[in-house]
């Protein structure tokens, strides 16, 4: 089985909401790492505090064929391919993974092949 990365970066507030939608499209366990967003444009100052944008990254490993169903229903249900989301989402071909649970690698066999 061949396996892809999904990396979403979305805003703090969407977090919950795009593990949800990625769990029902068929994802499995994800990692959460949390960030700081910063853009081309000078960030607003308030009383001497730059107000920055927290952001989640959102990784998933998936079999590769189940990778767009996530990516396409992360991005459908978040509009970020609006220029007011300030989401991201992207995959990478992996070449070797260990340590993937057991339980995990069958529940993505059988909805591999509730897919064909």
């Amino acid at each position: 089985m061949k396996f892809t990365a999904l990396v979403a970066i979305i805003e703090d507030k969407d977090e919950e909401v795009a593990i949800d939608i990625a769990k029902e499209a068929g994802a499995g366990g994800v990692t959460i790492i949390h960030g700081k967003n910063i853009g081309l444009e000078e960030k607003k100052v308030f009383f001497g505090l730059t107000l920055e944008e927290n952001v989640s990254i959102l990784l998933f490993i998936l079999p590769r064929k189940l990778s767009m169903k996530v990516m396409k229903a992360i991005r459908k249900e978040l509009n970020l391919d609006s220029s007011t989301n300030g989401g991201l989402i992207f995959t990478l071909p992996l070449s070797h993974v260990a340590g993937l649970d057991i339980n995990e690698l069958h529940k993505f066999e059988h909805d591999i092949k509730s897919m064909i």
